[in-house]
């Protein structure tokens, strides 16, 4: 059994994550924190994870950007793992996290769907095979309540693209303010908001002949629970150090049957 802390336990995804949870007989929702307590969960909520006094394995977070920095700080002076999965970090905040990886373990991810990761290894060979002959564009949707934009997903998608080009992209970011022809080592990022949609990204390589398109949708949040959860076991016996999706995932196909 392992047992989380739920930081930000009172937004959509903690109500994901702590419904899942209480399904399952491998996890546990001990104690959470949100700026706002109006969950009706069995377990207690706090103003902060430095003001939680129940025993826990794992911190998981899914709250505000803003916030992380004192999540970070909370979990080193507590000795426990975290699970990162807050976007639209600045780089001030990611120096920070790698900065703990060195006294706890930290697993960071943009995105905990078990999909995206799959799209991203097949959006690395898509590059290595078709860049510079494609150009290389890339759409994201969200609901109209999500504050970053590109997503967190987005940027991931686009730096492991990028990473296979040697580099060699420049990011474009809409086109509205760039009168001139796209250039041959642009990549772009448009982002849609509206609704309810959950999450969706779309990887499109084109050229003079064909077009290929690489796509991924989340049908609820609860992919995002469920890769959440299984960070959270996957780090909880670590040793200092950053983890990421390929880490958890490389760890499952060298488990013996």
């Amino acid at each position: 059994m392992t047992r989380i802390f739920l930081n930000g336990c009172c937004g959509r995804m903690g109500r994901a994550i702590s419904a899942m949870a209480l399904e399952s007989d491998d996890f546990e929702v001990v104690a959470g924190a949100d700026i706002v307590n109006n969950n009706g969960f069995a377990y207690p909520v706090f103003e902060s994870l430095d003001k939680c006094d129940v025993d826990f394995d794992a911190i998981i977070d899914f709250s505000n950007a803003k916030g992380v920095p004192s999540v970070i700080d909370a979990a080193l002076s507590l000795n426990k793992p975290l699970v990162c999965c807050t976007t639209g970090l600045d780089e001030a905040t990611l120096a920070k996290l790698q900065d703990a990886s060195a006294k706890i373990a930290v697993f960071k991810s943009a995105n905990m769907s078990l999909g995206i990761n799959v799209l991203i290894g097949l959006v690395k060979q898509a590059a290595k095979t078709l860049y510079p002959g494609f150009d290389i564009e890339i759409l994201e949707a969200h609901h109209r309540r999500k504050l970053d934009a590109p997503s967190g997903t987005a940027m991931m998608i686009a730096d492991a693209i990028n990473e296979s080009c040697n580099n060699e992209l420049e990011y474009v970011y809409e086109r509205h303010s760039r009168m001139q022809a796209r250039g041959d080592k642009e990549m772009g990022i448009s982002a849609i908001r509206g609704g309810n949609i959950v999450g969706e990204h779309e990887v499109y390589f084109i050229s003079d002949e064909e077009t290929v398109k690489i796509s991924h949708s989340a049908k609820t949040r609860d992919a995002f629970a469920r890769g959440a959860l299984a960070a959270a076991k996957y780090i909880q016996d670590k040793k200092p150090g950053m983890y990421n999706m390929d880490d958890m995932i490389a760890g499952a196909f060298d488990k013996e049957d």
